[in-house]
C-alpha cells in the first residue's frame, strides 16, 4: 500500500481504505491513458509503413500475457482478459476513426 506502507489493511479505517482505492483507481486510469497513447503511436507507425491495423497474432500475445499476469497476481484471469479485450477493441475503434 502506497500511503500506509507499515499499516496492515485490517488496521485502516474505512475512509483510509477508500482513499487507497481512489488512489489505485487514478493510477489505473493513468496507465490506461499511457497504454492508449502508445497504441496510438503504434497505429501511426503502421499507417506510415502501410501495415494492416489489426494484428491477430499480436492481440493473442497480449491476451496470453494478460492471463499470465493475472495468475502471477492471483487475480481472476477471465476478468483481466475481458478488460484487455475491451482495451484492444477501444484502440481498434480509435484507429479506424483516425484513418
Amino acid at each position: 500500500m502506497s500511503s500506509n506502507s507499515n499499516t496492515s489493511p485490517e488496521d485502516m479505517s474505512l475512509d483510509e481504505l477508500r482513499d487507497e482505492i481512489r488512489t489505485i483507481d487514478r493510477e489505473i486510469v493513468e496507465k490506461i491513458a499511457q497504454r492508449t497513447y502508445v497504441a496510438d503511436t503504434i497505429a501511426e507507425v503502421k499507417a506510415e509503413k502501410d501495415l494492416p491495423t489489426t494484428d491477430e497474432e499480436q492481440e493473442q500475445a497480449v491476451m496470453d500475457r494478460a492471463g499470465q499476469n493475472a495468475e502471477q497476481f492471483d487475480v481472476d484471469a477471465n476478468l483481466v482478459k475481458a478488460m484487455f479485450r475491451l482495451l484492444i477493441e477501444l484502440n481498434k475503434v480509435e484507429q479506424r476513426e483516425s484513418r
